[in-house]
């Protein structure tokens, strides 16, 4: 009886940093071209990948530049596991945001980072998919062009599967460390791992 107590508490996994969104969240699916060479890419190509899904613009003058730096900072405590992990920036301002533009853009953070430039059309589902609030407002009638989009940011495991929301980075106290540590114990959890020792038995 003694030794079933340790046993149930090796069972229990610790508590995520960020939001534990498993089994309530879509998996991950896109259609986009990615920038700068307007390939079209899907979530098959980022198979094996940790994925991280934000969505926002590059003339955005504070949220998304701060997002994306404390982003590349967690990354950057992950060491060589960094490189199992992407960052799609969505843009939800195509008619500024070409695949030029974004390309240039996404190069300021490093190769973890990836911009991604869609239609109309695929921007909406995509954005409704996940729930992602955003508007564009062109000039005019007294004001300026208007860009309104949501910080959250998705994280899936490399099958795909929605794990995680990172509620914002752009906070005036971001958790930069638990962002770190859940990302690295997700590249702890390949699904392949368990495939692999089975066969070793």
């Amino acid at each position: 009886m003694a030794l079933a107590a340790p046993l149930v508490a090796c069972d229990q996994a610790p508590p995520w940093h960020d939001i534990d969104v498993s089994g309530t969240s879509p998996s991950l699916s896109f259609t986009l071209r990615r920038a700068p060479d307007g390939k079209l890419v899907t979530q098959a190509d980022m198979r094996g990948k940790i994925v991280m899904l934000y969505f926002g613009y590059t003339f955005c003058p504070d949220v998304c530049p701060l997002t994306l730096q404390n982003v590349n900072q967690a990354l950057t405590r992950l060491g060589p596991a960094a490189s199992e992990i992407r960052f799609l920036f969505v843009t939800v301002d195509p008619n500024r945001d070409s695949l030029n533009v974004l390309g240039q853009y996404m190069s300021l953070f490093g190769p973890n980072f990836v911009g991604l430039r869609g239609t109309p059309d695929q921007l909406a589902r995509l954005a409704q998919r996940y729930r992602v609030a955003y508007s564009v407002t062109p000039p005019g009638n007294g004001h300026g062009y208007e860009v309104i989009h949501s910080a959250v940011i998705y994280v899936f495991d490399q099958s795909g599967a929605a794990k995680l929301l990172v509620p914002s980075m752009a906070s005036q106290t971001p958790d930069i460390d638990g962002l770190a540590e859940d990302l690295q114990r997700l590249t702890r959890s390949h699904p392949t791992w368990l495939g692999k020792l089975e066969a070793l038995v």
